[in-house]
């Protein structure tokens, strides 16, 4: 059987936090997926208002309150959830949801994939770039990947924006589980704050270099 996707792991992504000399971290390439994932699934992260965050945990998945019709994001980095969502305290992101897909839609929608912002070493030119968004149902981006404090690291980590059809799917059939890690964000926060970086970054879910398909927008670009 395999283990829980979100129990404790002894041995945390590195790097664990900002009060590590940079020097002493493995070098990192600029864009990387990296997440939790098994054979079949793949964990993101999402943080919602109670009202929709409880009843998608209850259920296993998201209720008909979910708004198939919008743009959703998911990210595959639970560090970057809690810089966005504040540790579950900013408004209507107070439930912070780990939702286990498989990776069979996690890898049709980053071939799918637009970039989100124009750029001139994947596109042509910016009119190539505007009519790949337009007709694509999942966009890529690129966010600085955060520490235990919050802060901005030198490389990026995948946000993945659902429209159309890539959110319908999403939400009725790549889900395979929905569970509400709330408490871990607060505990995980509480240690932070208390200055147990070494205890907090036990508890972070296990990240790894995740094989993002070919074509996945970002990871295009020539070195």
């Amino acid at each position: 059987m395999s283990t829980s996707p979100l129990s404790p792991v002894p041995a945390p992504r590195v790097p664990v936090d900002a009060f590590v000399d940079a020097a002493a971290r493995p070098a990192e390439p600029v864009r990387r997926v990296r997440a939790r994932y098994t054979e079949s699934t793949v964990t993101v992260y999402q943080a919602y208002s109670p009202a929709l965050g409880l009843p998608a945990a209850r259920d296993g998945r998201f209720p008909a309150a979910w708004k198939r019709e919008r743009m959703t994001w998911i990210k595959p980095s639970f560090l970057w959830m809690m810089y966005r969502c504040g540790w579950g305290t900013k408004a209507d992101q107070e439930t912070v949801l780990a939702v286990e897909i498989a990776r069979e839609g996690f890898d049709w929608a980053l071939r799918h994939a637009s970039l989100s912002h124009y750029d001139p070493d994947e596109h042509t030119d910016r009119g190539a770039w505007q009519r790949e968004l337009k007709g694509a149902p999942a966009r890529v981006q690129w966010d600085p990947e955060r520490d235990l404090g919050l802060r901005a690291l030198p490389y990026r980590s995948l946000q993945l924006g659902l429209s159309g059809e890539a959110s319908r799917r999403y939400a009725d059939e790549w889900t395979v589980a929905i569970r509400d890690v709330t408490p871990l964000a607060r505990e995980v926060h509480a240690l932070v704050r208390a200055g147990e970086t070494a205890a907090a970054a036990a508890l972070l879910p296990g990240e790894r270099p995740y094989p993002a398909p070919e074509g996945t927008p970002g990871l295009r670009r020539v070195s």
